[in-house]
């Protein structure tokens, strides 16, 4: 089935929309109690072990959104891999099969439409950003505005083969849990450990939330794409 919505500013997408994508992430170590505070009711963390959870940093570079709806954008997203509470799950065939799923922790965009099609539709917790993303084998993002930098990464791509992955991302909109399903499809790659994540947050508020977080340096897997991403419309887990 298919969906029309009309955000506030006048753009209007039918869902569900897809984008063409480049991106390139990292999955963190963390603190699973430290993730558990940040996750709403309704979700638990996806762990590592016991004590570990997992925290995902993507940069991404859309240079196609729907029918060219609105203008290309770029995005960083800090994600919780999670699932709904009380779910059991395997931890490391549940990241590796939705390497870019979870809560949507925070999500700075580049442009206003890019900012109102993520929250007016999904609730994504997306703000308007300076972001100055260097593409190549190793991409690198920082993410600055008005009140300081949020956060700074830099990820070495792994090699990517053809590939389709399904997955979903939960956020809150009008105080409301919603899951919305998401797919890749394209060249993906995965790359377990290897060498040390760049990644530091700064004097921004997010920032400084995010840094609270006792995070290891080096990453669990890096992960790139260069796909077609496609989401859904958000069905309710309250209901």
């Amino acid at each position: 089935m298919t969906e029309t919505v009309t955000v506030s500013t006048g753009h209007t997408f039918e869902l569900p929309v897809t984008l063409s994508a480049t991106i390139a992430g990292a999955v963190f170590p963390v603190d699973r109690v430290d993730v558990a505070a940040l996750l709403p009711a309704g979700l638990d963390p996806v762990g590592t072990r016991a004590d570990r959870a997992a925290m995902t940093v993507l940069t991404v570079r859309y240079d196609r959104v729907g029918d060219e709806t609105i203008q290309p954008y770029d995005e960083v997203g800090v994600l919780f891999p999670a699932i709904e509470a009380g779910t059991r799950t395997v931890p490391y065939l549940s990241l590796l099969r939705r390497p870019a799923s979870g809560y949507v922790h925070t999500l700075p965009v580049t442009t206003e439409p890019a900012r109102a099609f993520g929250v007016d539709i999904w609730g994504y917790p997306k703000l308007v950003a300076d972001i100055d993303v260097t593409e190549g084998r190793t991409q690198s993002a920082i993410v600055i505005t008005g009140e300081g930098t949020l956060l700074s990464v830099s990820i070495r791509r792994p090699p990517t083969v053809p590939a389709r992955l399904s997955g979903y991302n939960f956020t809150i909109r009008d105080d409301e849990l919603l899951r919305a399903p998401t797919t890749l499809r394209g060249r993906v790659g995965a790359w377990f450990g290897g060498e040390r994540g760049s990644l530091s947050f700064g004097e921004h508020p997010i920032g400084r939330e995010l840094a609270e977080i006792d995070i290891d340096e080096r990453p669990l897997f890096r992960l790139a794409a260069d796909c077609e991403f496609t989401i859904g419309t958000g069905e309710s887990l309250e209901s």
